[in-house]
């Protein structure tokens, strides 16, 4: 008959109950641990593993043994953790926090299993303070997350260049894209009086499930005048009083559903003013955007009535001479530009469907009839306008998806390009199409032909197109101060270049890279490095493994060593998973840049995370159903995120992307935070002035369970910054739903707000009736996995 401890009543079933799940936790732990030690990982798990099957055993037995190695084994994962990653707040989480929940539950326990009272005075001393540790711990994580000032920009002001003031003309404030304002009304002294002046829903929201998956609203609007223009998701134009929010027209052009590419997004609309036109007059000034169904369409910046003068009332088709291209496969998402009356434009052509799939062609269109002034189609150099009859725009080459940054006084165009039509295997690319994949292109805008280019990665094979605009700036040399422009990639490299000839102005070094994988004869021996800034951290290692306990951090440092991995450039393989690290996201990505030209100061947020891919042999990618667009199974759209089955078809191989790297049941990455920072570059110097990580833990959590954390995380962020005279940082981007306002000079976060929907996209500031405003489109990221939304809010200083 059981018996119980003479001085309570207390049962022995809680004591018995936590050391099965000791037993159950230990047996996982040391089945794991086993497998990882003979993958080469660290021999820990499998000891913790046999220390707590041990222990459960004692406890189920009401052993007060079973306590003891228990507390044994907790205190040799502490000198572990601190060995293994330090005072690393993060990175201890993992290690730490779980095995502390059982210990705590462990010394409650003790008194159940002894009549001894020390040992429940004992354990309610270690529970407080174990309760203590864990107070420090999370203390420890909120300085983790702190940004780092190691110092302010070198030397006098610089030159300021162009820069935005009372308006903002073009997509970056200006076409040469330095997201700067020269309005300094609100300063780090007063940001925190930041208020909400006025909201509007633009009524663009999924008509179904299927488009909700596919929905991002990346909108940066214009602000010309005494109007603010912008446009949504579906290509709707809007033309709305910038002190008010009310709406003065809308024009809707009614593009299909089907047309989709990955996502439903406008990144922005131009602003053009005739030379010579009478005022008020039609079309006098007029409204361009680029739609998802690859037209240009031209509206009365007044009216919002298409203008009868540009195209075919009022729009272009630039699709002609493509050919073949399945809805959604050949669109326009980004902003155009226009340098001296050409509007020039690429287009998203829908990655990873097929290896001839719709041309990567640029094409200049006149701003005011909208005639087709050339195209350069790259594989045809000797040809500038379009094909001839029963031909097409060569098919499946680099295409350019984002924005291009324009030069007015040089008339160049500054082209951010990406990989052919297949991104995870070269060997069917032509020399042209190797000559310039993920490169940067000036074209001369009068008649197309390429003046230079400048390539930052060598047969990309891993997604590294470059997303980011350039952005302009005025650099100072030793000879003097050079028209040069700055080069966000996704790799994390920042090149500065003189935008006249696109030779370096700062150190490129080429290093040799890993070779091998499915291709090993086109693998470049070598890749440029920049000596001037890097945004890339340092290479992965088993220890930088995470999760919510031990159990999945060991899952996590399982895979990483089953995975191919072999550093930056590692390449694709199919006979199991390989680690893409940064993974395609950035680095920087379309959000690009901000540079404050007077302080000399370059505001860069970035995302940090891996991908975990392998390639997938066509047999297998064929039996698994994956088509490209227009051929699939019933014809649907596919949504989800970017590679995740993607079929390459007319490859030896389709694409399997787990973006981020996570784990298929808690949905947390594998790789430890940060997974997204904000930093400060001395731009003469490409020197670090602060760095921090960039979004909070509030809406993060396993499971997809929110933790309401107010801890800085570091998030994965998609949008960019813009930067003022006043000194002010405005930015959103993050999965938190949050916008922010950081001091340029420390980093430190002013204020922030919680906006309706994520702010996936760029903010931007204006003044009017002597008051600065910031306008953040806040309509959420299917990628990003942020609520969905219509919302446009502007903030304003109280009067």
């Amino acid at each position: 008959m059981e018996t119980r401890p003479a001085y309570g009543a207390a049962p022995a079933w809680p004591a018995r109950a936590l050391g099965v799940i000791l037993l159950l936790i230990g047996l996982v732990l040391a089945a794991g641990g086993v497998q990882l030690l003979v993958l080469g990982g660290s021999p820990y798990y499998l000891l913790a593993g046999l220390g707590l099957i041990v222990a459960g055993v004692l406890m189920i037995r009401r052993s007060i043994a079973g306590v003891w190695i228990y507390v044994a084994v907790f205190l040799a994962t502490v000198v572990w953790a601190l060995w293994e990653v330090g005072l690393d707040g993060w990175a201890l989480i993992p290690r730490l926090v779980g095995p502390s929940v059982l210990l705590v539950l462990a010394l409650l326990c003790a008194p159940l299993l002894t009549e001894d009272r020390r040992p429940r005075r004992f354990a309610w001393r270690t529970l407080l303070v174990c309760i203590a540790g864990l107070i420090i711990l999370t203390f420890a994580s909120v300085i983790a997350g702190q940004p780092v000032r190691p110092g302010q920009p070198s030397g006098s002001e610089l030159a300021a260049g162009p820069s935005a003031g009372s308006d903002w003309a073009a997509y970056g404030g200006t076409y040469g894209a330095q997201r700067y304002s020269a309005l300094a009304q609100i300063t780090p002294e007063n940001a925190g009086k930041l208020q909400r002046v006025w909201m509007i829903h633009t009524g663009d929201l999924p008509a179904s499930e299927t488009a909700r998956k596919m929905y991002g609203a990346e909108t940066t609007p214009l602000k010309v005048g005494d109007t603010l223009y912008l446009c949504t998701p579906k290509n709707i134009l809007m033309a709305l009083d910038p002190a008010t929010g009310a709406t003065r027209w809308r024009f809707d052009p009614k593009v299909p559903d089907a047309n989709i590419p990955y996502t439903a997004a406008c990144r922005g609309v131009s602003y053009y003013a005739v030379p010579g036109a009478a005022s008020g007059s039609a079309c006098a000034t007029r409204i361009i955007e680029g739609t998802l169904d690859a037209r240009l369409i031209a509206v009365d910046a007044k009216t919002g009535r298409p203008c009868a003068d540009f195209g075919f009332g009022g729009q272009v088709n630039t699709a002609e001479g493509v050919g073949e291209a399945a809805p959604g496969m050949f669109s326009i998402t980004s902003a155009p530009t226009i340098v001296r009356g050409v509007i020039v434009t690429g287009h998203q052509v829908l990655d990873g469907q097929k290896r001839y799939a719709p041309s990567g062609v640029i094409q200049g269109y006149d701003a005011v009839t909208g005639q087709l002034r050339w195209a350069w189609d790259m594989v045809r150099p000797d040809r500038t306008g379009a094909p001839p009859a029963g031909e097409t725009y060569t098919r499946g080459t680099p295409n350019m998806w984002t924005t291009a940054s324009g030069d007015e006084a040089l008339g160049l165009v500054y082209l951010p390009l990406g990989n052919s039509a297949v991104d995870y295997w070269s060997g069917m690319r032509s020399p042209l199409e190797n000559a310039h994949s993920t490169s940067l292109v000036a074209l001369n805008v009068a008649d197309g032909r390429e003046v230079w280019k400048f390539q930052t990665v060598r047969k990309d094979v891993w997604d590294y197109d470059l997303g980011s605009q350039a952005t302009l700036v005025d650099y100072p040399t030793p000879a003097g101060v050079v028209p040069a422009l700055v080069l966000p990639s996704k790799q994390g490299d920042l090149y500065v270049l003189d935008r006249r000839t696109g030779q370096p102005l700062t150190g490129v070094e080429e290093r040799k890279v890993p070779q091998g994988g499915v291709e090993p004869g086109q693998r470049s021996p070598t890749q440029p490095f920049s000596l001037f800034h890097t945004l890339r951290k340092a290479d992965l290692t088993e220890r930088t493994m995470w999760g919510m306990s031990p159990l999945d951090q060991m899952i996590c440092r399982i895979q990483f060593r089953k995975a191919k991995y072999d550093g930056f450039y590692t390449p694709p393989v199919s006979d199991r998973r390989y680690v893409e690290y940064p993974g395609y996201n950035g680095g920087s990505d379309w959000g690009g840049i901000a540079v404050d030209p007077r302080k000399g100061v370059i505001v860069a947020n970035y995302n940090d995370m891996p991908n975990y891919n392998r390639l997938i042999p066509r047999a297998e990618a064929d039996k698994k159903g994956w088509a490209p667009r227009g051929e699939e199974r019933g014809g649907s759209m596919k949504g989800g995120a970017e590679g995740a089955g993607d079929p390459q078809a007319g490859a030896p191989y389709a694409i399997s992307v787990n973006a981020g790297w996570r784990l298929p049941l808690t949905g947390l990455l594998c790789k430890q935070p940060p997974y997204g920072g904000l930093r400060a570059i001395d731009l003469r110097t490409g020197k670090t002035l602060w760095d921090r990580p960039l979004g909070s833990a509030r809406r993060n959590g396993p499971f997809g369970i929110p933790s309401h954390l107010p801890l800085e995380i570091g998030t994965p962020n998609n949008g960019g910054a813009v930067v003022t005279a006043g000194g002010v940082i405005f930015i959103a981007a993050t999965t938190d739903n949050l916008i922010r306002a950081i001091d340029l000079k420390t980093g430190k976060t002013l204020w922030q707000d919680t906006l309706p929907a994520g702010g996936q996209a760029t903010p931007m500031t204006y003044e009017v009736g002597g008051r600065q405003y910031v306008v953040i489109m806040a309509g959420g990221h299917h990628f990003m996995e942020t609520p969905i939304g219509d919302a446009l809010v502007a903030y304003a200083l109280p009067r």
